[in-house]
């Protein structure tokens, strides 16, 4: 049946700000093999894999000399094209998915839709400059990034939550959960949408 095919894509983007190379798997188990330089960025993309259950290898060689921002937007960029890529044409997937996760006093909201129009909504209210090595603002500019690619609608909102770890991390887990369930699939070989069309 063509919806049992495995989905899996593989992207190298080389720009003379960052070396990225990528292999996914939509339907794996979560393992992950990360190095970007940037350990906490590791750690959100390694949670993402985990939760969503990607098996994702990443590497990327960035110009953290210059700053992080290079090497986050690279990586979420070269993570949602693989996305994109091993969707396909979306047939047979759940195609919405909603989650929340909490990680001690924060609580996340995710909500995301398999639309094909790329577009994302962040607000973490993250109040610290850096996280690790990696700048605030670069947390949800990843997610943004990671939508765009793979072309999402991503709405992601912190609703409580005091520590910038805890609130950034339950951002991540809570998208990871979201897409997990959008790209479930189950739904035969029917691209779900009324256009007949999701690219």
């Amino acid at each position: 049946m063509p919806f049992l095919t495995p989905r899996a894509a593989s992207v190298a983007r080389k720009t003379r700000e960052t070396d990225v190379t990528l292999a996914l798997t939509l339907d794996g188990s979560g393992r992950s093999t990360i190095a970007t330089g940037l350990g906490f960025l590791d750690h959100l993309l390694a949670t993402l894999a985990l939760h969503a259950r990607l098996d994702l290898e990443l590497t990327c060689r960035g110009d953290l000399d210059v700053d992080d921002h290079h090497t986050v937007e690279d990586c979420a960029i070269a993570l949602g094209t693989a996305l994109d890529r091993a969707l396909g044409d979306r047939a047979g997937i759940a195609r919405f998915g909603h989650a929340y996760a909490p990680l001690d006093e924060a609580l996340a909201r995710a909500v995301v839709d398999c639309s094909g129009r790329p577009y994302a909504r962040v607000d973490l209210g993250l109040r610290r400059e850096r996280l690790g090595a990696v700048s605030c603002e670069n947390v949800a500019h990843a997610l943004t990034s990671l939508a765009t690619a793979a072309r999402l609608t991503l709405h992601v909102d912190l609703l409580v939550g005091e520590n910038d770890h805890h609130r950034a991390e339950a951002a991540f887990k809570a998208s990871a959960l979201a897409l997990r369930a959008a790209v479930a699939r189950g739904n035969g070989a029917d691209i779900p949408s009324t256009k007949g069309a999701l690219t």
